[in-house]
C-alpha cells in the first residue's frame, strides 16, 4: 500500500519526466510549453525528448543542462523541472537544498506545481542563498553528474527473499522505506536489512537500552535527527535513514563500519579503529551483512568529514 505522498510524487515525477508515455512529452506539457518564449519552448521540448530515452544513461544529465539554460533565461518551468531532477537525483546528484530553493524560486514566480512540491514533500524553502542554488543557473556551466551507482543491480538475494516472505500486514513498511530511502539516496535493501536485524518490522519494538521503533533509535539519535515520535513509522525510518546517510559519508561508503557504528555508535568504531570487540556488535554486523551482501555504498562526502579510521587507511 502506498501513501498519498508516494502516489503524488510518482505521478508528478512521471508527468515531468515523460515516463509511461509513448510520446516524447504529454499533451499537458505541450500546453505548458506553448506559453513559453520560442527559445525556452525549444529547450524544454528537447529536455522532454531526452528524458524519454530511458536507455541513454546520460539523457537525464543532458536534460538537466537544458533546464539550467532555460532557468538562466528566467523560465519558472525550467527551474521547477530542474528542481525535480535534484529532488529525485536523476541525472544530477540528489540535493534537497537545491530542490527546495528551486521550488521556492519557481513558486515565487507563480508556478503552482512547485508550490505543491514544497507543501507535499515538506521541503523547507527559506532565504535564497547562492550556496543552495546550482551553479549552472548562475553561470553557463554544466551541472554535476549523478553517481553511476545503480542500487537495483546490488545483489542481495537474502534480504530479497526475506522481504518476499513478509506477511501482508508488514508489506506497507517496505513501500515506505522505498520512498524515504530514495529521497536520501540510501539503498533501500540496506535499510530493510537494518530493520530486519533491529526490530523485524515491529513498529512498537523497544529494547532494554530504550532504543525505539522500526530502526531502534535511541533518544539521543532521535533528537539528533529531529525525530519527535520514534514510534511513528515515517519519522522513525526518516531518522534512521538520515543517520545511515551521515554514517555512509563519515565512513566513506564502508558498509561494515557503517553497520557497526549504527549498532555501537561511531565513537566506538573510531576508538577501536574498526568493528568494536563487543559480542553483540559483531553478531549484529554479521547478520546485517549476511542479509545485505554488499560492502560498499555510494556516499556524499560533503555531509561529514571522514572518520579518523578512514583518514588513517587513506594515508597508508
Amino acid at each position: 500500500m502506498k501513501t498519498l505522498i508516494t502516489i503524488f510524487l510518482v505521478t508528478t515525477l512521471n508527468l515531468v519526466m515523460g515516463v509511461g508515455s509513448s510520446v516524447a512529452y504529454t499533451q499537458n506539457e505541450l500546453e505548458v510549453f506553448e506559453n513559453e518564449p520560442p527559445i525556452i519552448k525549444d529547450l524544454l521540448e528537447r529536455a522532454s525528448v531526452l528524458l524519454g530515452e530511458e536507455d541513454n544513461t546520460d539523457s537525464a544529465w543532458k536534460a538537466a543542462n537544458l533546464y539550467c539554460e532555460s532557468a538562466r533565461y528566467g523560465s519558472a518551468e525550467g527551474i521547477y523541472r530542474l528542481g525535480m531532477l535534484y529532488a529525485f537525483g536523476r541525472g544530477v546528484p540528489a540535493n534537497r537544498d537545491y530542490a527546495a530553493n528551486l521550488f521556492g524560486i519557481a513558486s515565487a514566480h507563480g508556478h503552482f506545481e512547485a508550490q505543491k512540491m514544497l507543501e507535499t514533500t515538506e521541503i523547507k524553502f527559506s532565504e535564497i542563498k547562492k550556496s543552495n542554488t546550482p551553479n549552472c543557473i548562475l553561470e553557463a556551466i554544466a551541472p554535476e553528474k549523478a553517481s553511476t551507482q545503480d542500487y537495483a543491480n546490488v545483489q542481495s538475494p537474502k534480504i530479497d527473499a526475506y522481504i518476499a516472505s513478509l506477511p501482508k500486514n508488514k508489506r506497507w513498511v517496505v513501500d515506505l522505506v522505498s520512498t524515504i530511502a530514495d529521497w536520501y539516496k540510501v539503498d533501500e535493501k540496506l535499510v530493510l536489512s537494518i530493520i530486519t536485524a533491529e526490530s523485524n518490522f515491529k513498529i512498537t519494538a523497544k529494547s532494554n537500552k530504550q532504543a525505539q521503533g522500526l530502526m531502534q533509535l535511541i533518544p539521543a539519535t532521535a533528537d539528533r535527527f529531529n525525530v519527535k515520535n520514534a514510534y511513528n513509522a515515517s519519522q522513525n525510518i526518516k531518522g534512521g535513514v538520515k543517520y545511515l546517510r551521515w554514517l555512509l559519508s563519515y565512513f566513506r561508503g564502508d558498509v561494515t563500519l557503517v553497520v557497526a557504528a549504527y549498532n555501537a555508535g561511531e565513537g566506538a568504531v573510531d576508538k577501536y579503529k574498526g568493528v568494536p570487540p563487543y559480542k553483540e556488535t559483531r553478531i549484529y554486523v554479521k547478520k546485517v551483512l549476511g542479509l545485505y551482501q554488499a560492502k560498499r555504498h555510494d556516499f556524499d562526502a560533503s555531509i561529514a568529514q571522514a572518520s579518523p579510521v578512514i583518514k588513517k587507511e587513506s594515508a597508508k
